[in-house]
């Protein structure tokens, strides 16, 4: 009927890279503990540690997967940051 080769998984297609997902990681969990620990005038001291852990995440996936880190990704990363930057002080400001 449906030949074996189409559900075959293509070679270095099995995921997403690390790069995008460390990316969607951080976002999410910057958010999300802006959201709960966070408010106008005061930032709950366990948000830092939340980021804490966060950049030893950051650390250890970077450290993990050191070949995907091209000047490109490397690039793409540190905007990324610079942006959940700003979005601290624009969801602080907001909450």
């Amino acid at each position: 009927m449906i030949p074996e080769e189409i559900f075959k998984p293509r070679r270095r297609h099995n995921n997403t890279p690390a790069v995008t997902m460390l990316i969607i990681t951080n976002f999410i969990v910057t958010c999300v503990g802006l959201t709960f620990f966070a408010h106008k005038n005061h930032v709950n001291w366990f948000f830092w540690v939340v980021v804490g852990l966060l950049g030893l995440y950051n650390y250890f996936t970077i450290r993990r997967n050191r070949e995907d880190f091209t000047q490109p990704t490397i690039i793409a990363f540190s905007i990324s940051l610079v942006v959940l930057v700003i979005t601290f002080f624009v969801l602080k400001g907001i909450v």
